[in-house]
Order: C-alpha cells, then sequence, then structure tokens
C-alpha cells in the first residue's frame, strides 16, 4: 500500500513538473529562421531597388501595399499632439483609439476630454486599451467618464488565474482612425513623458507617423481585429469602413503591417529577417529595445560583409527598462568586431521603432528589436517605399546621432567585470524581456 501511495506521489510530481516545463517553454519561445536565401542564380532575396522586393514583402508579411497614401512623420510629442488633437476634434462620424501603454497625467486627461465631447456630438466613440499596459488608468474615472459620455470602452487580454498561460501575450498596438479617413501609429501612449521634443530629459524621443489613403484602412481593420477579441463584436461596414477609405489621397506607396503572435514563424521576424538581407547600401535602425537574437546578430554582421553601412541607435543609460539594456549591451561587443556601428542615445529616453533601409524602404510603428515584439505581441508599423519619405527618414536618424554616444570597441572592451556580470545575467532572460 505504501509503495502505491509512493508511486502515485511520483505520478503526480511528474505531472506537475510537465506543466510547469509547458508553461515556461510557452513564455520564452523564440522565432525560428535563422537565415534568408533566395535560390538562383544571385543566391540573393530581391534587393530593396528591386520591383520585387514589394511583393516579397507583402506575401511574407500579409502587408498590402498600395498607391496613393499622404504620410506625415510625427517626431515626439510637439510633433504628435497638436496635430492629433486638432483631428480627434474634427471627427464627424467615429473615432476608434487603441493604446497600449496609459498612465495619468495631462496627456490622458487630454485625450479623454477631447474624446467625450466629440461623443456628446454623437460621434461613435471606441476605446480599447490593453489591461497590463494601460492599467494605471483603473486608478482614475478615466473610463467611467468616458462611457457616462456615452463612448465605448473595452479591455483587452485582461489577466486573470485562467489566462495566466496567455499573460505574456500583450497588444501592442497604437492605433487611432478618424472617421476612417485620417490615422496615427507609432509608439506613442497616454503619458506626460511623451510631451517634449524629445531632447531633453523626461521628454521622450519618439517616431510617429499621420497617414492618409488606402492604408489606413488596415489600421481600421487591425483594431477590429483587437475590438472582436475584446468585444464578441466585429466592425465592418460603411460607418467604420467608408468607401472613401480606399480611395488615393497622395503618391505614396505604403502598407500598414499588422503583426500578430504565434509558436513558429512570425510575420515580424519575416518582415525584420528580410529587411536586413535585402538592403544593400545602408541599414540605419532605431530602436529602444535592442537585443537581437544570435540569428539577427548574424544577419546584421553579414550585410555589414556585403558592403551595407548598418548602424543602430539603441537606448543608453536613459533607458526605462534597464534589464533590457544590459542584455542588449551584452551583444555589443559581438557586432562591434563584425562592423556595426553601435550608438546610445544621451539626453533622454529614446522610444522610437524605426528602420530605413537604402533611403528606400522605411518602417516606422510599435515593433521593438527583441523577442517580446518578435514573438509574443501584436505590433502595427506603417511600411513606406519611396525615396522621398526614405530621405526624410534618414535626415531623422543622421540628426539622432548627433545627440548618440558611439559606442567604439577598444573602449567596450574594458568595461569593468562589474558591467560584464550584470549583462551576463541580463542576458540569460533575453527570450522574455
Amino acid at each position: 500500500m505504501a509503495l502505491l501511495t509512493y508511486a502515485g506521489e511520483i505520478a503526480v510530481t511528474v505531472v506537475l513538473l510537465a506543466l510547469v516545463l509547458i508553461g515556461v517553454l510557452s513564455v520564452t519561445h523564440g522565432t525560428p529562421v535563422r537565415t534568408v536565401i533566395a535560390p538562383g542564380t544571385s543566391d540573393r532575396p530581391p534587393v530593396v531597388g528591386d520591383s520585387l522586393f514589394a511583393e516579397a514583402m507583402e506575401l511574407y508579411t500579409s502587408t498590402h501595399f498600395s498607391r496613393g497614401n499622404a504620410v506625415t512623420l510625427c517626431l515626439n510629442g510637439d510633433g504628435t499632439y497638436p496635430r492629433l488633437w486638432k483631428d480627434i476634434s474634427s471627427a464627424k462620424h467615429t473615432l476608434t483609439v487603441q493604446m497600449y501603454y496609459s498612465e495619468p497625467g495631462k496627456v490622458a486627461d487630454e485625450m479623454r476630454d477631447r474624446l467625450i465631447e466629440r461623443a456628446r456630438a454623437g460621434v461613435r466613440v471606441l476605446v480599447l486599451l490593453d489591461a497590463f499596459g494601460s492599467g494605471p488608468l483603473r486608478k482614475t474615472d478615466f473610463v467611467e467618464k468616458l462611457r457616462a459620455a456615452g463612448a465605448h470602452v473595452a479591455w483587452l487580454r485582461r489577466i486573470r488565474w485562467y489566462t495566466l498561460n496567455r499573460a505574456a501575450t500583450r497588444s501592442h498596438v497604437r492605433a487611432v482612425v478618424i472617421d476612417g479617413h485620417i490615422a496615427y501609429t507609432g509608439g506613442f501612449g497616454l503619458a506626460d513623458y511623451w510631451q517634449g521634443d524629445g531632447h531633453h530629459e523626461n521628454q521622450w524621443r519618439e517616431s510617429n507617423v499621420r497617414f492618409e489613403g488606402p492604408a489606413v484602412a488596415a489600421l481600421q481593420a487591425a483594431f477590429a481585429a483587437g475590438w472582436a477579441e475584446a468585444t464578441g463584436m466585429l466592425l465592418t461596414g460603411d460607418t467604420f469602413f467608408p468607401p472613401a477609405i480606399f480611395e488615393p489621397v497622395g503618391n505614396t506607396v505604403a502598407g500598414l503591417m499588422y503583426t500578430t503572435p504565434a509558436v513558429g514563424s512570425t510575420i515580424a521576424e519575416r518582415f525584420l529577417a528580410l529587411t536586413i538581407a535585402s538592403a544593400q547600401k545602408t541599414l540605419y535602425i532605431t530602436n529602444s529595445y535592442f537585443v537581437p537574437d544570435a540569428e539577427f546578430r548574424t544577419m546584421l554582421i553579414d550585410a555589414v560583409k556585403r558592403g551595407v553601412d548598418v548602424r543602430v541607435i539603441t537606448a543608453g543609460d536613459r533607458s526605462d527598462v534597464k534589464t533590457t539594456v544590459f542584455a542588449g549591451r551584452a551583444y555589443y561587443e559581438e557586432m562591434l568586431r563584425g562592423g556595426v556601428h553601435i550608438y546610445e542615445y544621451t539626453p533622454t529616453m529614446i522610444h522610437s521603432k524605426t528602420i530605413v533601409a537604402d533611403g528606400l524602404w522605411s518602417s516606422v510603428g510599435s515593433m521593438n528589436f527583441d523577442n517580446r515584439s518578435l514573438a509574443f505581441n501584436n505590433e502595427s508599423n506603417l511600411n513606406v517605399l519611396g525615396a522621398g519619405f526614405g530621405a526624410e527618414m534618414d535626415s531623422v536618424f543622421m540628426d539622432d546621432l548627433k545627440y548618440s554616444k558611439e559606442i567604439k570597441l577598444p573602449e567596450w572592451e574594458h568595461r569593468s567585470l562589474y558591467e560584464r556580470t550584470i549583462e551576463w545575467g541580463a542576458e540569460k532572460l533575453w527570450r522574455v524581456l
């Protein structure tokens, strides 16, 4: 009898350990792409300037590109919020707003008050908040006041005991769509440190985009997907997708990329791999949380070997997530030896998530260069193909270099044992950062 009891205890222990292992693996998985190859005479994927590049990107990222968009780069709070508030106040039919991070303050109050004013004027206002990132708003009357004015508010992916296995999967999307006509995405949120010019302490450096044209429909559809998940209601029809949403407004080729989590290869991963592999001359990456895995570090170094000028601007000591900084720094030496130029932004936290390749292919949005964005998050990036917008992106990158410190290999090799130890420990957590 005692033997049976002991055997039963062993069986229960094994089952519990198996469940723990499954749980750990479910929140620490990476992405599988190791290299990019195009079998044929060139053995290379289509370069950025090739007409096949956009076709390949469409196929591998499910991003529809169309000519007829008008895109405006909005830098920092000073270049974003005044435009955004004006556009929100102009809404006549619908306002759809999705935010990942929000906290009490002037920016959140301004958004709330403008949405309330439009809701009382008869505009259909829908607000979708990530239950984790926007959790600080629960301490205020933000939601209650919106609902009292007639706005609809939903929380996405509430954290319950029975959803803990999915708690790491967040929607990092930023989306504002006005009347199905004007749209915004980027890295901004509802917090006061997003105000300012991005050059002073506590005024985050950020990059966002305002756009009109067919790409707006894709951001509205991304919002609709989140709204359906949170409420069970799938938005469609002329109210949210008026016929004019598909009409051309400008001449820019652009597409809204909406990435989703997956156990295997993801849209985000394929986007980064194709972008790096297709660059021929320049590859300028600005990313607040830069923790590339071994395969992406190899891709960046391979790009240098084929003559690409690869430069990265990331957060340094001003970062809001120090663990991520240390984890990224653990890889600096390898990349510096491979010819990648790395810079840390010094005046304040840099939260931008942008890429520009060969001055032609650009991306601005919410996606970070880390495993969380690649494997676990929903993200929204506007991807633009064109020399005009690419030149503007190059110019912004070069301006940011003026406020950044370049990491030099000789100096980096002499950092302290303490720093190396902290980096080593942080690097072990790279899959969940």
